[in-house]
């Protein structure tokens, strides 16, 4: 670990420590009911005269590096009225006293919204994925969100289904708890073709950690956690449409409509369709690249919003139909085998969420939150011969519990109760490895009780401490203990290092999450009484903001290992008939090493570069073994410039994803046969948008460079024979796209 401290030391210039700095306090005045000394947390401070600033942590500290010749002092915060302090050359802390302004007149803000941002103050390394990011790239799902992020990859899982899997820290998306406005959401039967259930307009912001997260939502982020925030009613604009159009056969329109009824009630109404009937085949193999897909959803909410008491509620309803494989296959046509090899794939889902969350004690300084959510998932498929039918009901409830003693202390506290049943009916295989029975239901049900305990700890602005501990009793696997902890520690106010360690658990479903194996000749054989997952993660971040004259440079280095002590196996190795499931016999780690620079060398323009280390190794039929099908390393430039009065707007990225192993195909005859391992490849995207006072228009290109996998179908011209396989995916299956859009937005009036 010290070996580790110091390399990462070393990565920031030594231009960062400084000498003199001013340590203090925001608080709220007194009176009104606030208590005296009640920190402000995210206040703004800032020398007078000066861009050098900071924003206060949690509980209100602040530390800022002394400028030459200023000694005025400006904190404000929004609702508060602004104050100027003088700090004298010897006074090392201070307090500011901010009042309460409940007259806060209009204000016209003319300027750039940062699209990714990293908060300063909080504890946990979090990258915050704004409305303003998703716009730089034709976001249609979450699937499209993270084309511009550093961190998370998304690719297809198979050539076929359309399925994709994100990865994060150099293993499976499985391994990322997905939240939608904190509440589980994509796993079970959604893991498959979640990533597309939600779609990109309807996003307000994207929250990305890496590493194990807060005890509160569960213990499954073992990598990481992605959070979606979707608009809320009392924000968000009157009334949004946009419509995207590609020459990939994709149409999509999505809208939104806000209601506000009084000063506390408001409602919502959103809504999206899709369709997508191209039916490319760039590489000439007879199987469209992509599915066709016809998507419809739709989600209403509400929200009550008082000073004390927050409830909101919402019913959501998705329909979706992918129709892929060969051309000769009818959608109309029940049996995928008859006239070619078809994949028809339907599904329903149907979630409501309610949450309800107060404020009370005699200074305000406890809270209760209550949330519960509801999902039914049904999906009918076909995969050529191979039928799989399923049905998910899950329920899902927390209960939370928040206690501040005193300013530099939190307690944290609550109960949370998952319950999963998964009705399946699988396919079966005789010995020639070909379907004859569908077979009898199979139910499995899972009981989640857990109870979790959390304490925070703040001393100044230098250091907060946050410490976790959870108890899951799992109906299938038995108590679970889960101990997590993390450090943020300010080593110079233009430098923090965060540290993060504690484990994560994870049950696994086998069929559901791995639907698209079915698209190729291999028996699926599952080994009995697969155990729970459980695995270590350990990380640290160190951010640093380097002054370039009036712009400033911002740093990051991080590194992540994740050990694992239980794991199921996916072996597409030992066997290339067959691809087995079992319980990990060996090791399996996950080591990943990322810098990434971000820079406004000049107004409206922003650049960041990246580069990823990944070196991800699993004990695969007794042989520890390269991941396979994952890249080694991955680069990412991006550009965005924006002109003057905000007239046009220039996007650009580029991506390098490095080689990796592929599963080995010498068993296989001579023309089925593949390398062992893939080269590098660049990916390019680019828009232009044009602004309206109203409206935008917006025209770009994806993959621009056509970088895709030739030869991603085994025995495309036989795929009901012994070698077909279209799981061996480990770059683009489709060539260049172009598209065009325009969204339209009556934004509301701000108050």
């Amino acid at each position: 670990m010290k070996q580790i401290l110091t390399i990462l030391l070393l990565i920031i210039p030594a231009a960062l420590f400084g000498q003199g700095k001013i340590e203090g306090k925001v608080i709220v005045a007194g009176g009104g009911g606030a208590p005296d000394s009640v920190g402000i947390p995210g206040a703004n401070i800032v020398w007078a005269g000066t861009t050098t600033g900071t924003s206060t942590n949690n509980a209100g500290y602040f530390t800022l590096k002394r400028v030459r010749g200023h000694n005025l002092l400006i904190a404000s915060f929004v609702g508060y009225t602004p104050d100027t302090v003088r700090v004298e050359p010897g006074e090392e802390y201070i307090e500011i006293t901010l009042l309460e302004n409940s007259m806060i007149g209009e204000i016209t803000v003319t300027g750039r919204a940062s699209g990714t941002h990293i908060d300063r103050a909080a504890t946990i390394a979090t990258v915050n994925i704004t409305a303003a990011e998703l716009c730089k790239a034709a976001c249609c799902n979450l699937s499209e969100s993270f084309v511009t992020n550093a961190s998370v990859d998304v690719n297809y899982a198979d050539a076929a289904t359309g399925a994709k899997q994100i990865q994060l820290l150099g293993l499976a998306g499985s391994y990322v708890q997905i939240l939608t406005e904190n509440i589980p959401s994509i796993y079970g039967l959604g893991a498959a073709y979640g990533l597309s259930y939600i779609p990109g307009p309807w996003m307000e912001s994207i929250q990305v950690s890496k590493g194990t997260s807060s005890v509160r939502n569960g213990n499954e982020s073992i990598t990481g956690q992605i959070n979606v925030e979707y608009k809320k009613p009392a924000t968000s604009e009157i009334i949004f449409v946009n419509g995207f159009v590609s020459d990939a056969g994709k149409i999509e329109t999505n809208a939104n409509a806000s209601l506000k009824l009084n000063d506390y009630w408001s409602t919502m109404l959103l809504a999206h369709g899709e369709t997508q009937s191209g039916a490319a085949d760039h590489n000439s193999d007879g199987f469209r690249d992509e599915p066709d897909v016809r998507q419809y959803s739709l989600l209403h909410r509400w929200d009550y919003l008082s000073t004390n008491l927050t409830f909101r509620a919402g019913v959501k309803f998705m329909k979706e139909e992918r129709i892929g494989g060969q051309f000769e296959y009818d959608r109309n046509n029940a049996n995928t085998w008859d006239n070619g090899y078809g994949i028809n794939i339907g599904t329903e889902r149907a979630e409501a969420f309610t949450k309800l969350g107060g404020v009370f004690g005699p200074s305000d300084n406890m809270s209760l939150g209550w949330i519960q959510s509801f999902t039914l998932h049904d999906m009918n498929s076909w995969i050529g011969y191979n039928q799989y039918n399923a049905k998910q009901k899950s329920y899902y409830t927390n209960l939370l519990y928040q206690y501040f003693p005193a300013d530099k202390h939190t307690v944290d506290a609550g109960v949370s109760y998952r319950y999963d049943h998964y009705d399946e009916m699988r396919p079966a295989y005789d010995e020639l490895t070909e379907y004859i029975d569908i077979g009898a239901w199979h139910g499995t049900v899972e009981s989640l009780p857990g109870v979790f305990l959390q304490y925070t700890y703040t001393d100044s602005a230098k250091m907060t401490l946050l410490a976790g501990v959870r108890y899951d009793f799992y109906s299938n696997h038995g108590a679970q203990f889960t101990p997590r902890i993390h450090l943020r520690y300010e080593l110079t106010p233009k430098m923090t290092l965060r540290a993060s360690a504690g484990k994560g658990y994870r049950t696994v479903h086998v069929m559901a999450e791995n639907l698209y194996f079915l698209a190729g000749s291999r028996t699926i054989e599952i080994e009995d009484d697969l155990d729970i997952e459980e695995a270590w993660n350990a990380g640290l971040n160190l951010t640093g903001y380097v002054p370039l004259g009036d712009r400033e440079l911002r740093l990051t280095a991080e590194v992540y290992r994740t050990s694992f002590i239980k794991q199921i196996v996916t072996d597409l190795d030992t066997d290339i008939d067959r691809v087995l499931f079992y319980n990990l016999d060996g090791r399996s780690f996950s080591n990943v090493i990322q810098l990434e620079a971000q820079l406004q060398p000049v107004t409206g323009l922003d650049i960041t570069a990246a580069w990823r280390w990944n070196d991800v190794r699993q004990t695969i039929g007794g042989r520890l073994r390269e991941k396979p099908l994952s890249s080694r390393y991955k680069g990412l430039l991006t550009a965005s410039y924006t002109t003057r009065m905000r007239k046009w707007q220039f996007d650009w990225t580029l991506q390098y994803n490095g080689p990796g192993r592929i599963p080995s195909t010498m068993a296989n005859p001579e023309p089925y046969r593949r390398h062992d391992y893939f080269s590098a490849y660049p990916v390019m995207n680019a828009q232009i948008t044009k602004y309206f006072r109203k409206w935008s228009i917006y025209v770009g290109g994806e993959n621009i460079t056509g970088s895709r996998q030739h030869d991603a179908i085994i025995a495309a011209e036989n795929p009901f024979g012994d070698y077909f396989d279209a799981t061996m995916i480990w770059g683009p299956v489709h060539g260049r796209k172009l598209f065009a859009g325009f969204r339209f937005a009556l934004d509301r009036p701000q108050n």
